[in-house]
């Protein structure tokens, strides 16, 4: 079907939102899609905080998002705003480097008190650059999302479907979406 690409903004190796955002990209790829996960934390840190470019790296990840008919963008929200490592990827990339893609925002944080996140700080941005239909997102309270000791990642039930809907509406878009553009294009 599409092509997606499933970016995750955390600077951390044992996030939540990479293991959430992970566990999504298996549900797509159910539905029939191709889908290329990023940890935006494996680029290489003086690449981004020096805006390079035309570091190997970045020109990588720009070629990803160009190649992508979709893209889920996952974040920790960090003081009622996204991560700073996704501004600094977000920042590098052409101005409209999400022209035509369908997006999937999500955020994780520890309090409801960030929820607006998504609306408020990410939206803005990813309209910004472009993107042709930005879905309804989600935000993940972290402790709805718990990993076992093998790796194995559970949803609280509530949660499960919402995140379910929300990822389901972004498929239902974007097959349109390349169907519509298969048929003109």
């Amino acid at each position: 079907m599409a092509k997606i690409l499933s970016v995750s903004g955390s600077p951390s190796a044992t996030s939540r939102t990479a293991r959430l955002l992970r566990h999504l990209d298996d549900r797509l790829r159910q539905q029939g899609h191709d889908v290329t996960p990023l940890d935006v934390r494996t680029l290489p840190a003086e690449a981004l905080l020096g805006a390079d470019f035309r570091h190997p790296a970045v020109v990588e990840a720009t070629a990803l998002f160009d190649d992508a008919d979709g893209v889920v963008i996952g974040t920790p929200v960090y003081k009622a705003a996204y991560s700073g490592l996704l501004k600094t990827l977000l920042d590098l990339l052409p101005q409209y480097a999400l022209t035509g893609k369908t997006v999937l925002p999500l955020a994780t944080g520890g309090s409801t008190a960030h929820v607006l996140a998504i609306d408020y700080a990410l939206r803005p941005v990813l309209s910004s650059m472009g993107a042709a239909h930005i879905v309804p997102g989600w935000f993940t309270l972290d402790k709805d999302i718990t990993t076992g000791d093998d790796g194995t990642l559970t949803v609280a039930p509530g949660t499960a479907e919402a995140l379910a809907q929300v990822t389901d509406t972004f498929s239902r878009v974007l097959g349109g979406r390349t169907a519509v553009l298969a048929a003109t294009g």
